[in-house]
């Protein structure tokens, strides 16, 4: 059983983290620092990634230390994602599609590194979850934003996000079905 959840959810945060990655690389220049609603788009990838990043290891202090971190520490600056304040900071897209694979070769490493103990153990970032709840808590919230990016994609170019059902794949823009899944 153990081995099935591994693969199961590896699969699907492949799937998430595939279509995160096609919103990125179709958004036209012109709409990658417009803003919708509270974030700009490029505020809002970001976001995703940064708590996919966090809600896959221990805690805040561990997710600073890591060495993609330390390389990019200028980029991260104050974490200002953690505070409670409007954000300001803005992102390449060279730099977010890095983050997106360093998320993607976490996702495999932590998922390959579970145990039946780790992962009925409660969570050091969401408390409340254990770590086999937060890894499916993350995975919703890494596809309930790259919903809400197609959808902007959609809007403003009259194209969205091809759905991935499960596992990694190039995802690209397209019309898909009427309901934008297959």
């Amino acid at each position: 059983m153990l081995d099935a959840f591994k693969t199961l959810v590896t699969k699907q945060y492949e799937a998430a983290l595939s279509m995160l990655k096609a919103s990125v690389n179709s958004c036209p220049d012109a709409v990658w620092n417009s803003r919708g609603a509270n974030y700009k788009y490029c505020q809002l990838v970001f976001h995703t990634l940064i708590f996919t990043d966090l809600y896959l290891g221990p805690d805040v202090e561990s997710l600073r230390r890591q060495p993609f971190h330390l390389r990019n520490e200028r980029i991260f600056g104050d974490y200002e994602e953690f505070e409670d304040r409007p954000l300001v900071r803005l992102y390449d897209k060279a730099f977010i599609l890095a983050y997106l694979e360093h998320c993607r070769r976490k996702v495999s490493e932590v998922i390959e590194g579970e145990a039946a103990d780790t992962l009925s153990a409660l969570s050091g970032t969401r408390k409340a979850l254990s770590r086999a709840e937060l890894h499916i808590y993350n995975i919703r919230h890494i596809q309930h934003h790259a919903g809400q990016l197609s959808l902007r994609l959609r809007l403003e170019t009259g194209e969205g996000v091809e759905w991935v059902g499960s596992g990694w794949r190039e995802a690209a823009i397209g019309r898909g079905s009427r309901y934008g899944t297959p």
